[in-house]
């Protein structure tokens, strides 16, 4: 039987970051917004079964605009967003019906996604609990707190973790389930299986797979876009 994998993509943050009244994705870059660059990416592909975007109350109306207008027909199903991203993920794992499914998360702020780096995930997700797309970091990182630096971290031992992540629905489900109550933060799906106790691995992603959180990011994904054009196929 062939695997049954869902894209979840969740689209329902503020952009406070992004100086715009305008939610981040649906920010326009090459004449598309950002958000449609990734459905697109999604909607082509030939792993992806379904795709479960998360908008926000306030987008809600415009989410479904671009949908229809577009004919994105492997989405089926809307998510609204809640307080935090992991609320927001949570309500779209609620819609999923089939428990068998393999779930695979990614921003809908990062439109420079491609074939190749859906693949990896999935592939590596038989012997692991999850599975984080990453680049390594260039950067020297040092812990700060109080204004002073306490430590330097070893870089070779970081990575900058990205989307897309993926995980076994019932895995993610059930990880989701333990952290109801507990009052925690979490910065993505990973964290959450991983406070579980389930085991992850990495795979890599791509340094031009950044997420539109200023202005800046914008221009810069807008320069791997042009070059991306005709860049996926199966």
């Amino acid at each position: 039987m062939k695997e049954n994998v869902i894209a979840i993509v969740p689209a329902a943050g503020s952009g406070k970051r992004f100086s715009s009244k305008t939610n981040k994705a649906f920010h326009n870059i090459l004449g598309k917004p950002v958000i449609a660059w990734v459905l697109e990416v999604f909607q082509e592909c030939r792993l992806i079964n379904e795709i479960i975007p998360v908008f926000s109350e306030e987008d809600m109306e415009r989410g479904l605009e671009l949908i229809e207008n577009r004919a994105f027909s492997k989405v089926k199903k809307i998510a609204p967003g809640g307080n935090e991203r992991q609320d927001s993920v949570y309500h779209a794992l609620k819609l999923i019906e089939d428990v068998s499914s393999t779930v695979l998360i990614h921003d809908g702020a990062r439109p420079a996604i491609d074939f190749d780096i859906i693949r990896r995930c999935l592939d590596a997700l038989d012997k692991f609990d999850g599975v984080v797309s990453g680049v390594p970091v260039k950067d020297t990182i040092k812990e700060v707190r109080k204004g002073v630096v306490r430590k330097t971290l070893d870089r070779n031992k970081l990575i900058a973790v990205q989307t897309p992540q993926a995980f076994r629905f019932k895995t993610l489900m059930q990880a989701y389930e333990n952290i109801k109550g507990k009052g925690i933060c979490f910065t993505d799906d990973a964290a959450v299986v991983e406070f579980s106790g389930g085991m992850v691995t990495f795979v890599d992603g791509s340094f031009s797979n950044i997420k539109v959180t200023t202005p800046d990011d914008a221009e810069i994904v807008e320069i791997f876009l042009k070059s991306f054009r005709g860049k996926n196929g199966e």
